[in-house]
């Protein structure tokens, strides 16, 4: 199997990103565009943790009530 081969599997249908992609074949209004869903990506994760954190907080303070 030639490399060439392996490096098109990598790469994400036209207009997508994907990380660790070459960035050079995308528009800066693409990139820009991928940099404002990876925020919104980072904020859901991060209220998943909160909210994750929270849950654990009142399990644990439930525990040591007893």
């Amino acid at each position: 199997m030639p490399l060439d081969d392996d490096n098109e599997e990598r790469k994400p249908p036209k207009g997508q990103y994907m990380i660790g992609a070459d960035l050079e074949e995308h528009s800066v209004e693409a990139l820009n565009g991928f940099v404002a869903d990876l925020r919104r990506e980072i904020e859901r994760l991060e209220a998943a943790i909160t909210k994750k954190g929270s849950g654990r907080e009142t399990a644990e303070s439930f525990f040591k009530k007893k």
